[in-house]
This record gives structure tokens, sequence and C-alpha cells, in this order.
């Protein structure tokens, strides 16, 4: 008989156990955000960028190494340029060619215009001479045909001259396009990144369109994370937002509301209850500004991962004040973030 009180005391204790472990993971309301806030879990992201090749070609030099920290501009890869520079010399040479017959051509036009001249001449002479009786109409009529020609002539040249002028522009634009593929063969930084992957090597042949090698671009650092239908829409575009990462739990890092989502994810086949709305989940991105970042690229690391915080609008637009331990004791705060600070309030 004791041996069951036993067991029953046992296992009356054990439910009092989960009992009292199921409030606290589900009841106990310590856990949740002061009123007016949301958050939201997720981790420190940026776009990847590739670097790619525009033309078939063999890598000459890259400059960069996985986990160097790049700035718009800076080389990162070389292409080999050999042939491309022997047809850029022979363009050289067509337009060089073809501004050779321009100038033939407009010395044509000058001599066209001298016999159109001497022409002209000779036909006012044999008119006069001809109201005199001195020439005959049939001499008239050989200087008339003269001068109609020497005008032909002249326009003839005239068009000459557009059309190797023309052959000018067609062999200037082929030489542009090789310089052009010229310039390509270097490839540069368009924002400021961190290498990421080395896909490729000096020596190497790629295809137009190869990778050279992969980015983390830095010049758009953000977190994404999700909240319920019943706080999405109370956060607006532009608002403040703070980050907390786990690395670095009190420091609280500015960013602001940069998008969310028009639609609902994680939608049931059909939605009926509260409960089941309750489950839909909008997507939200908080950016961090591009100045900030800026002035630590050195520190920004992507994948960490952390809390974002973001205040929700009241039905009369207003927000409420950021809480002690969510002011960020950053060395510099941004102007911009201290007016929408003070605007939001």
């Amino acid at each position: 008989m004791s041996r069951k009180i036993s067991i029953i005391l046992v296992f009356a204790v054990l439910a009092a156990f989960l009992g009292y472990a199921g409030w606290k993971v589900l009841l106990e309301p310590s856990d949740l955000p002061p009123e007016g806030f949301a958050r939201g879990n997720g981790r420190i992201e940026a776009d990847l960028v590739d670097i790619s090749t525009r033309l078939a070609g063999r890598v000459s030099e890259i400059t960069v190494r996985e986990g160097d920290l790049v700035q718009p501009g800076n080389v990162l890869a070389v292409m080999d340029t050999t042939e491309l520079e022997a047809q850029k010399m022979r363009a050289e040479a067509a337009v060089a060619s073809a501004e050779a017959a321009v100038a033939v051509a407009q010395a044509g036009v000058t001599e066209a215009e001298a016999r159109l001249a001497l022409s002209q001449s000779e036909l006012t002479r044999a008119e006069t001479l001809n109201e005199r009786g001195v020439v005959s109409g049939e001499e008239l009529d050989i200087r008339r045909t003269e001068a109609q020609l020497a005008e032909a002539g002249r326009t003839a040249a005239q068009a000459g001259v557009v059309a190797k002028q023309r052959a000018v522009d067609a062999e200037t634009a082929a030489l542009r396009e090789i310089e052009a593929r010229i310039a390509d063969s270097t490839l540069y930084a368009s924002q400021a990144g961190r290498v990421l992957y080395r896909l490729a090597q000096p020596g190497e042949v790629l295809g137009g369109g190869g990778k050279v090698l992969t980015l983390v671009s830095l010049g758009d650092v953000y977190m994404e994370f999700f909240l319920p239908a019943s706080a999405a829409p109370r956060v607006r575009l532009g608002d403040e937002a703070r980050i907390v990462v786990d690395v670095m739990p009190d420091i609280a890092v500015p960013a602001l509301v940069s998008f969310v989502a028009p639609q609902a994810q994680f939608t049931p086949k059909q939605v009926e209850t509260v409960e089941e709305r309750e489950s839909l989940m909008f997507r939200i991105r908080v950016r961090i500004p591009q100045e900030l970042v800026a002035e630590r690229l050195a520190q920004v690391k992507t994948g960490v991962r952390g809390v974002a915080w973001v205040r929700l609008a009241g039905p009369d637009g207003s927000v409420p004040d950021w809480p002690e331990g969510l002011t960020p004791p950053v060395a510099t705060v941004l102007p911009a973030l201290q007016d929408g600070a003070d605007g939001g309030n």
C-alpha cells in the first residue's frame, strides 16, 4: 500500500513540476515587450554581389583576397587584353585611313567647285557674245551643258565627302567599342564591401559572365524579421528601429524601417478563426543607415544574430518614447535619426 502511495506522490510532484514549467513558458508575461513596442529575431544581412567578366578571356591578375575590405573604385581583377590591344591598333589605323579619304574627297570638292566657277564664267561670256552675234547658239548650248555638268560634279564630290565622313564615324565607333572592351577588362568595386569568395585564379580562362569574386555589399546592411498581423500594420516606413545583436547585448544600433511586406506569409489555407488570423506574419526589414555603416566598415559582420525592435503607432499616429535600455550608446548618433526621433515623439 505504501508503495502505491509513493508512486502516486511521485506522479503528483511530476505533474506539478510540468504544470509550473508550462505556466512559465506559456503564460508568464514577463518576457513580453513593453506596450507600444514589438520585436523579432533576425540576423544582420547584406546583399551578395558577383563580380563577373563581360567578355570571355584569360584572368591576368586578381588584386584582392578573401576577407579583404574594398572601397568603391578599387581595382579587383584585370583580364588579359593583348588581343584587344592589337585590335585597337588596327582600328586606329582604319580611322586614320578613313580620315585621309575624307581629306581626298574634300580636295575633290575644291576641284569641282573650281571647274564649276570656270564653266559658269565661260557660260556668261558665251551668252554676252551670243547677244552680239559673235558666238553661235550651238556654242552657247555647249557652255550651258558644261556648266550643268560641273555643278553635278560638285554635288557628287560633296556627297562623296559625306560618305567618307560616315566611314570615319563607323571606324571610330568600332574603335570606341574595342576601347570599351578594354575598359571592361578591368573589374572595379562599385560599392564598399568585403570579399566573400575568390572564384577564379590568374591564368584561368573564363567565358562571358564568368564569376571572379563574390562580395558582401556593405552599402545596404539590414535585418529582417517577422511580426504578427496585429502589430505589422502599426509599423510605418521610415520609422526608427533598434537592433541589438547577441554578441553586443549592451549596444542598441539605430536603424530605420525600410520595408513592410504588403502580403502576409505563413498564411493558412483557410482563415476562419481569430487564432488562425493571428498566425499571419508580415516580413519587416530595418536598415542600418549607410553613414553609420561607413564609419564602422571594419566592424560590420553579416550573419550575426540579434533582435530588432520597432515602435508601434497608436490610433492617433503617436509612438512611445524609447526605453532607457534601447537608447543607442554609439559614438555618433546621426542627425537624421535625431530629427526623426524628435518628430516621432
